[in-house]
């Protein structure tokens, strides 16, 4: 993946772009196969032998075993397709956010009808001053 796409500098946001989809796509696969039933019980009743019949990297799967929410996006995980596994672990789409925020579903919720996130100091990371 190249580091030299603008987009890059957007402090807190991972953009899912081609090269993203590229990388993900085993993961993708796997989260998204979580919206049939018949998966569904499957990976329940043996996550690991589920898991292995995408083929993933180890990050990714040690990733999607250990609900590391983030980590998934930054391996090439769609956040809508992720949401799935998140699903399945009976976490909605509003408490997803407030975990991968670190602010809790509530607090992400008041920021959200407050307006969402300010814009100052968030449009690039060299606004950061521990940059």
């Amino acid at each position: 993946m190249a580091d030299d796409k603008l987009y890059n500098d957007i402090p807190g946001t991972i953009v899912f772009d081609s090269d993203m989809a590229a990388k993900g796509f085993h993961l993708n696969q796997f989260c998204i196969s979580l919206r049939m039933q018949a998966n569904r019980d499957a990976y329940k009743a043996d996550p690991e032998g589920y898991i292995d019949r995408y083929p993933m990297s180890a990050e990714q799967r040690e990733a999607a075993l250990n609900q590391q929410w983030n980590r998934l996006l930054e391996l090439g995980g769609n956040i809508y397709y992720s949401s799935k596994l998140a699903a399945f672990h009976g976490i909605n789409f509003q408490e997803l956010a407030g975990l991968m925020t670190g602010m809790g579903s509530t607090a992400y919720r008041e920021m959200m009808l407050n307006g969402g996130r300010s814009i100052e100091g968030n449009r690039e990371k060299s606004e950061w001053q521990d940059n």
